[in-house]
């Protein structure tokens, strides 16, 4: 269906027949139910087949770019909330070891485990969402309801170590803003306790059903070779063939002190990106597992008098904490002059941030790679040809998210 010769705004040779045929004009969005989030792609349609989309982005955007270059340091870690919501501690910390990559700072062993055991909780999360709206686009609504008490599960977890459930503003730069606390500790026992049995029940629901195989396989398919081309990253690369993963590339965080296996798909549809998040939810319980058993004493943040807001009662004792806690309030930190990149494997996968620093209090220049704006680049030629209802599953399956597109 690529070949087609549009003769006016109205009409198309059709190169199957060689007769002029007529095409609808529909807008998928922006706001539209099936969509998940605010997009827009004007489609040219033949019936229910999609000849060519045009999308469109800019609903949400925020500048969160030129508005972190006028915050101090630690201030911007509530703009990296807003991203990708469905995760947002990675982004969070992917922040935080952009700035100690620049700073210097060595980071306590128990604060890098204690944060490994944070992201991969935040990667399930992440991939319990998307995969069960996969799940409710084709129709099965049973998954989404059961399996969200797994998320549910590790909001709760999230709430009682920062207080807070979808914009986290969790750890600092340095470390974790505290230790886990034991009534955490004893809901992460819980969630690794109750997952597996959650997870089997979904996949039993799910993996193999007929009518969900029909509708996800060969739907919305890209090669390898055009993924890299594009510059996919993540379970949506994964699912194409190519064993790409930063956690193993260019490991952070002590990624490199943990054994876990890098799934990947073979066709790059919608059912290979469905199951490559399915058996990378195994790999993070994994992981958090090993965190656990392995997790080494110390201390939770590095010694960094000039971001780490001492405690209170040092403040009202000691003049050298009490101007601290005021350097640090008023963001008039010391950060030396650099460029630095650094990137983490995020839920939706290679969430990066460049960062210039002229010695100021703020950053002089700040740039995110966000993985969702270059898969959208991508979606107009993964649904061309293909059916209305698939442009939806490829959508999905994709996990654009709005707040990470528009940034």
């Amino acid at each position: 269906m690529s070949e087609e010769v549009y003769t006016n705004r109205n009409t198309f040779i059709d190169p199957r027949t060689g007769e002029e045929r007529e095409y609808t004009i529909l807008n998928l969005g922006p706001t539209h139910p099936a969509t998940h989030g605010i997009f827009q792609n004007v489609l040219k349609m033949d019936g229910e087949i999609i000849l060519d989309a045009e999308p469109t982005v800019g609903y949400i955007h925020r500048a969160f770019e030129k508005i972190a270059e006028r915050k101090p340091y630690y201030q911007i870690t509530v703009l990296t909330d807003r991203l990708n919501y469905c995760s947002s501690p990675i982004n969070n910390m992917g922040w935080h070891m952009t700035v100690e990559k620049l700073i210097g700072a060595e980071i306590p062993k128990r604060a890098e485990y204690l944060r490994v055991i944070i992201m991969e909780l935040s990667r399930i999360a992440d991939h319990i969402i998307c995969n069960t709206v996969i799940a409710v686009d084709t129709g099965a609504m049973t998954g989404f309801l059961y399996f969200f008490q797994s998320r549910e599960q590790i909001y709760e977890i999230f709430e009682e170590i920062c207080g807070a459930r979808l914009t986290t503003n969790i750890g600092r730069i340095g470390g974790m803003e505290r230790d886990f606390s034991p009534k955490a500790w004893e809901k992460i026992h819980r969630f690794m306790k109750d997952f597996p049995a959650k997870m089997k029940e979904f996949s039993n629901l799910v993996e193999r059903n007929r009518i969900f195989m029909d509708r996800t396989i060969g739907a919305g398919p890209i090669s390898g070779e055009r993924a890299l081309n594009y510059g996919f990253t993540g379970p949506n690369l994964r699912a194409a063939g190519v064993d790409y993963d930063v956690r193993v590339m260019n490991p952070y965080s002590s990624y490199s002190d943990f054994n876990f296996k890098i799934p990947v798909g073979t066709n790059g549809d919608v059912y290979d990106r469905f199951m490559v998040r399915q058996q990378e939810m195994w790999e993070s319980y994994s992981i958090i597992e090993q965190a656990i058993k392995n997790m080494p004493d110390g201390d939770f943040h590095a010694v960094l008098p000039e971001f780490y807001l001492p405690p209170k009662e040092e403040v009202y004792n000691s003049m050298e904490a009490l101007i601290y806690h005021f350097k640090i309030v008023m963001g008039e930190n010391e950060v030396p002059k650099g460029e630095v990149y650094h990137s983490v494997e995020a839920g939706n996968g290679e969430l990066g941030f460049y960062l210039v620093s002229d010695g100021g209090r703020t950053p002089y220049r700040m740039h995110i790679r966000r993985p969702c704006f270059i898969y959208y680049q991508a979606y107009p030629e993964m649904i061309k040809g293909g059916m209305l209802s698939d442009a939806i599953l490829t959508m999905s399956s994709m996990n654009v998210i709005a707040g990470e597109l528009d940034a």
